[in-house]
């Protein structure tokens, strides 16, 4: 199987039964953990009719990105440990490269929404109900998926028309910065323009954020009310929390330099980039918002009085 093109070969974490199971109920807990916290910040925006704001669309949308990219990656992961294979399908590779980067391509987009839309909120409040009008907010996030997944399309096309010289990927999922480590055809050369030219895009939007929280930040701070300052930093401040996870976990990942070899580092970079921040969102949101908390708080009494009756 290791010279099989037809399957590519993921990380084998031990050989060891018991260590298998160990690592199965760690990505096990760290799944549902990710999956509930964004079902939950789902259903409040869906459910409290309170929510129905631009700023609740693009949160229900980015906790949408968090579910689907942890579920392209961990099931499949766990599944391997459990029934002790290590294999993938070349198919199932191409799926798992396109769905991962489609999802993971789709948060930078909409944290840069996120800011546009508290930049209008704070800065022109009086304009906010005319700028972010249904249709606005519709087209903005329609906009975001289909570019994400055209860049994921591309993304992918980039990787796989490579020859890969092995199928040993030393990652528990198709990882396209340990797919290229093997490929031995000059066509890499592309992907790795393509991937320099995105981070162009990112760095783009990283400046487009900051100006607009300078821009958000000078307002704030002309505002005479301590509590209307306060109450304009508290919707901003998960935003900005988010955005810096984000940043400082895809900085781990394409900017440190990856070993050849599998090791704790490798396997610690991945973590922190493609499953810590799905799973601290929620929490993120939900700790500092109070209208989140009212909305959760009338879902769980609500299955409360529904299961005592």
């Amino acid at each position: 199987m290791e010279n099989d093109t037809t399957v590519f070969l993921l990380l084998e974490f031990s050989k060891i039964w018991e260590i298998k199971i160990m690592y199965s109920t760690f990505f096990l807990l760290l799944y549902l953990m990710t999956i509930t916290g964004n079902f939950l910040i789902i259903s409040a925006v869906a459910l409290d009719s309170h929510l129905y704001t631009p700023m609740y669309f693009f949160l229900m949308n980015l906790a949408l990105q968090d579910i689907g990219s942890v579920s392209v990656i961990i099931p499949k992961a766990v599944f391997n440990l459990l029934m002790n294979i290590r294999y993938i399908s070349y198919s199932g590779c191409v799926a798992q490269v396109l769905l991962f980067a489609f999802f993971f391509g789709c948060d930078i987009p909409l944290l840069t929404v996120m800011a546009y839309d508290r930049f209008v909120a704070i800065c022109h409040p009086l304009r906010y109900e005319m700028i972010m009008n249904k249709r606005a907010c519709t087209k903005m996030v329609g906009s975001v998926w289909i570019v994400s997944f055209i860049n994921a399309g591309l993304h992918t096309i980039g990787t796989f028309t490579n020859n890969f010289c092995s199928n040993t990927i030393n990652q528990f999922y198709c990882e396209i910065p340990q797919l290229l480590k093997f490929a031995c055809s000059d066509t890499y050369v592309i992907e790795i323009g393509y991937i320099i030219f995105i981070m162009i895009l990112v760095f783009g939007c990283f400046i487009f954020i900051t100006v607009t929280y300078a821009q958000i930040f000078s307002v704030v701070s002309r505002i005479p009310s301590v509590q209307g300052r306060k109450k304009a930093f508290s919707t901003c401040f998960p935003h900005i929390t988010v955005f810096s996870i984000f940043l400082v976990a895809s900085s781990f990942a394409y900017l440190i330099p990856r070993p050849d070899k599998p090791s704790h580092f490798d396997f610690t970079v991945t973590i922190t980039y493609s499953i810590i921040p799905p799973m601290l969102n929620p929490l993120i949101y939900s700790m500092r918002n109070k209208d989140i908390k009212v909305a959760l708080a009338k879902i769980f009494t609500l299955g409360i009085r529904k299961w005592i009756a």
